[in-house]
């Protein structure tokens, strides 16, 4: 899972499908998070591209998107805005929302 920066965000969500990750070392449920998107990851990386923002190295992203809570889960197709999914969602949650977007 590539992290995101400020300068490197824009370009990467500009793929064809990519989810985002806004999360925190210090946030339980983003750590619990973290194993599903791991795990999606092994299962669509030649479909959907997933990426993390530290929120605390990133507040201007964090900021940009409105993020209220840990951890919100963007979901973009070539560079648009397509889902938010804010908490902690399981895979089939989040493999059905990428399956809607695809």
């Amino acid at each position: 899972m590539l992290e995101l920066t400020k300068e490197s965000f824009n370009n990467e969500v500009k793929k064809d499908i990519v989810l985002v990750d806004f999360g925190a070392s210090w946030c339980p449920p983003c750590r619990m998070q973290e194993p599903v998107l791991e795990e999606l990851l092994e299962e669509l990386s030649d479909r959907v591209s997933i990426n993390k923002v530290d929120t605390d190295a990133q507040p201007e992203l964090a900021s940009q998107f409105s993020i209220m809570g840990l951890p919100t889960l963007l979901l973009f197709k070539k560079g648009q805005l397509k889902e938010t999914m804010r908490g902690f969602h399981t895979k089939e949650q989040i493999l059905r929302k990428i399956e809607e977007v695809y």
